[in-house]
C-alpha cells in the first residue's frame, strides 16, 4: 500500500527522500510528495505534491527551491478521497509547522473530524490522514512527542505515522499500529520507511518497532526508541541478508522476469540443508512440535490471501494426501467472521509473503485467541506477523519487487511440500525410503525451471494467440486446478484480461457457456501427467468441439496433447505433487508475454499493491 520515507541528517534530504520513494513505487500509488524543514524558514514548512508518478515530483521538486536536511515522505494508494493533489500526503495542520505521512486507514476520522471542525480546525482534503495532523496541532504545548502520544490514544485502526514540526528542525516523530515501518541509521543521519529497499543502500541493519512504539529520529543518527506509555527501550537490530543489488532489476527489461529467473535459484535455497541423510528424516529445527504433538494434530487450517491462498490450496492436497490430516483452507479476511472451529489438535498455518498482511495478521490474532499453535510463513525477517505466531518458517525468496508474485509462490509451495513431508513422517505415514525418494526428486526441480525458461519460445507463441482475447478460461484436475487459479490470477492482475479457473470436471456445469465459438475463447488447460490425465484429456475435447482455443501445458513427450492443440507448451516430466512448482512458470511467463504484448506495466499493476496492509 502508501510508502512512507523519512530523512534527518547532515545533508540534503531530497535524494533520500526521492530515491526512496523510487524504491517504494511497487507498493503501489495513485499520488507522491515531501516535506521538508527549509533551513531559511523557521516557521512553516515546505510541502510539493503531485497526483501521479515519482517523475513528476522529481520534476516539480527540481523546479522549486526547496531544500533541507530533515524531511518526510509519501507515495499514496487513495482510500479515502479520490487521487488529487489536496489528498496527496503530507498533510498539514493549519498553522503549517506540522506535516504528517501515513499508511493505514483511521477509523474513527469521521467523529475526530467533526470534533476537530467545531474547535475551528480547517480540512483541505477528504483523507482519514489529514485529522491526524489537526489533532497533533490541539494537543501540541511544547513536546512534540509527548502530543503524537496523546493523538495516537484517540486513534482507532491502522497507522503508520512520520510527523514533522517546524520548531524540531532535525528530528522526525514516528509510530505505529498494524502497519510496517523499518527504522535505520548511517553516518549521516537516521532514516525510516515502510519497507527495506528504500533504506538498503545506506544500512543493512535495521530496527522495527511494534505496536504503538514510538520512536524519535535524530539528526546524529541515534534514535531513541519508547513504548506506548513514554517508557523507553533499546531496540533489537536486524540485519538484512540481501543487498541493494537486488532491489535493482540487474539487466532485465524488467523485476518481474528477473524474478521468474531468479526461481532455480529460490528453489535451491530452499531445499538446502532440509534433509539428514544420516537419518533419513526431514530438518525442521525451527518447528517446536514433537513426533507426538504432530501425531495428536486433528485438522490444519491454512489462512492466506491471494497468490498466498493458491499456495496454500496446493499444500492442501499435499498435506491430505501424504499426512492425512484434514485441511481447510481459508481466505484470511473472511476466517474470522465465521466463527471457526478451534481445538486443542488445531494447527494454523497462516502464509504472507511480506508478513504484514492485515487479513492474515487478524485471522493469526483470533487463531491464538482460540488457543491454536500457529505456524506462520513469510519471506520477510523482522515482520509483524513473526511476532504475531508461536513458529516462523521463512521462505528463501528474498527481496519481491513486482507486485504479481512470482518466486515467493514457488518457494511457498516448495516449503510447504517439504512441511508436509515432515509431518507426514512424524506422524508415521510415511517411511523413510519414501521420504528420500522424495527430497531427491524434489532436487531435480531447479534444473527442470531452468530448462522451462530456457525453452520460452513456445510460450511466447501461445501468448500471441491470445492477447486479443476479451476472456480466458483455465483448467485443470487435482493439484492441476489449484495450479490454474495461480495462473487465472496471474494473468488478470498484469495483462488486465478476464480470466477464470475451474476444476476441469467443472466446465460443463455451466463455464462452458462462456465459450465463443466464432473468437475462439482461449482455455488454458494444466494436462500434465497424473492420475486424472485422461479425463482432464477428455475436458479437453469438450471445449475443443466447441470452438475453444486450447493452450495445454503438458508433460515431455506426450504425442497425444500435439494431435488436439497445436498450442502446447512442455515442462520435463515430475511426480503428480511436485507438478505444480514446474507448472506455474510456464504459466507466469505466458501471463507476462500477453500483458506486455497489450502495454501493460507487468511490474506496477493498475489499482494494485504489492502488500496489503489494510483490511
Amino acid at each position: 500500500m502508501c510508502g512512507i520515507v523519512g530523512f534527518t541528517g547532515t545533508i540534503d534530504a531530497r535524494e533520500f527522500l526521492l530515491d526512496g520513494l523510487s524504491r517504494l513505487e511497487y507498493r503501489g500509488y495513485d499520488s507522491a510528495g515531501i516535506a521538508l524543514v527549509q533551513s531559511d524558514e523557521a516557521s512553516e514548512l515546505g510541502i510539493i505534491r503531485v497526483k501521479g508518478k515519482i517523475a513528476d515530483l522529481r520534476e516539480a521538486v527540481a523546479e522549486s527551491d526547496l531544500s533541507g536536511n530533515c524531511g518526510i515522505g509519501h507515495t499514496r494508494w487513495a482510500t479515502h478521497g479520490i487521487p488529487s493533489e489536496a489528498n496527496a500526503h503530507p498533510h498539514r495542520d493549519c498553522s503549517g509547522s506540522i506535516a504528517v505521512v501515513h499508511n493505514g486507514i483511521i477509523e474513527n476520522y469521521a467523529q475526530l473530524r467533526s470534533e476537530l471542525i467545531a474547535k475551528g480546525h480547517e480540512f483541505l482534503s477528504q483523507t482519514d490522514t489529514e485529522v491526524v495532523a489537526h489533532l497533533i496541532e490541539e494537543l501540541y504545548s511544547g513536546d512534540l512527542l509527548a502530543a503524537v502520544r496523546a493523538t495516537t490514544a484517540q486513534l482507532s485502526g491502522s497507522f503508520a505515522l512520520a510527523v514533522l514540526h517546524a520548531s524540531y528542525p532535525d528530528t522526525i516523530v514516528v509510530t505505529r499500529n498494524d502497519s510496517p515501518l523499518v527504522l535505520g541509521s548511517y553516518e549521516n543521519g537516521a532514516l525510516v520507511a515502510s519497507d527495506i529497499p528504500a533504506i538498503i543502500e545506506y544500512t543493512r541493519d535495521v530496527i522495527y518497532i511494534g505496536d504503538r512504539d514510538m520512536a524519535v529520529l535524530h539528526s546524529d543518527g541515534t534514535i531513541d526508541c519508547y513504548d506506548a506509555t513514554g517508557v523507553a527501550f533499546a531496540p533489537k537490530t536486524h540485519h538484512v541478508q540481501w543487498d541493494l543489488e537486488s532491489a535493482q532489476r540487474g539487466g532485465y527489461p524488467d523485476f518481474m522476469l528477473k524474478e521468474i529467473n531468479e526461481q532455480p535459484r529460490v528453489i535451491r535455497d530452499t531445499l538446502a540443508g532440509r534433509f539428514d541423510s544420516a537419518t533419513g528424516e526431514l530438518v525442521f529445527d525451527e518447528l517446536p512440535l514433537t513426533a507426538e504433538e504432530l501425531a495428536a494434530i486433528d485438522r490444519i487450517y491454512i489462512v492466506a490471501c491471494g497468490t498466498s491462498y493458491h499456495a496454500g490450496l496446493i499444500g492442501k492436497s499435499i498435506i491430505e494426501a501424504w499426512a492425512r490430516v484434514p485441511v481447510e483452507v481459508e481466505v484470511a479476511s473472511e476466517f474470522r467472521y465465521r466463527n471457526p472451529i478451534i481445538t486443542p489438535g488445531t494447527l494454523v498455518l497462516a502464509i504472507t509473503q511480506s508478513g504484514e498482511t492485515a487479513d492474515t495478521l487478524e485471522a493469526v490474532r483470533l487463531a491464538r485467541k482460540a488457543g491454536a499453535h500457529v505456524i506462520a510463513m513469510t519471506n520477510v525477517v523482522g515482520s509483524r506477523i513473526t511476532q504475531e505466531a508461536q513458529t516462523v518458517l521463512y521462505i528463501k525468496a528474498n527481496l519481491e519487487i513486482a507486485v504479481a508474485a512470482t518466486k515467493s509462490f514457488l518457494a511457498q509451495v516448495a516449503l510447504l511440500t517439504l512441511l508436509a513431508l515432515h509431518i507426514a513422517q512424524q506422524r508415521g505415514m510415511l517411511s523413510k525410503e519414501q521420504v528420500s525418494e522424495i527430497y531427491a526428486e524434489m532436487q531435480m526441480l531447479p534444473e527442470q525451471i531452468e530448462w522451462i525458461l530456457a525453452n520460452s519460445d513456445q510460450i511466447e507463441r501461445c501468448a500471441q494467440e491470445c492477447v486479443d482475447a476479451t476472456t480466458a478460461l483455465f483448467i485443470g484436475r487435482g493439484v492441476g486446478a489449484t495450479t490454474c487459479f495461480e495462473g487465472a490470477l496471474k494473468l488478470k492482475e498484469i495483462s488486465y484480461l478476464h480470466a477464470e479457473a475451474f476444476p476441469a470436471g467443472e466446465i460443463k456445469h455451466g463455464p462452458i457457456a462462456l465459450i465463443d465459438t466464432e473468437k475462439g475463447t482461449p482455455v488454458i488447460a494444466v494436462a500434465t501427467q497424473s492420475m486424472t490425465r485422461e479425463k482432464t484429456l477428455s475436458n479437453i475435447e469438450e471445449v475443443l468441439a466447441r470452438g475453444a482455443k486450447v493452450v495445454a501445458i503438458a508433460t515431455l513427450g506426450d504425442e497425444r496433447i500435439h494431435e488436439m492443440t497445436n498450442l502446447v507448451i512442455t515442462i520435463p516430466p515430475i511426480s503428480e505433487f511436485l507438478s505444480p512448482i514446474t507448472a506455474s512458470v510456464p504459466l507466469q511467463l505466458f501471463a507476462r508475454a500477453i500483458a506486455i504484448a497489450r502495454g501493460c506495466d507487468v511490474d506496477q499493476p493498475r489499482n494494485l499493491a504489492k502488500s496489503v496492509t489494510v483490511e
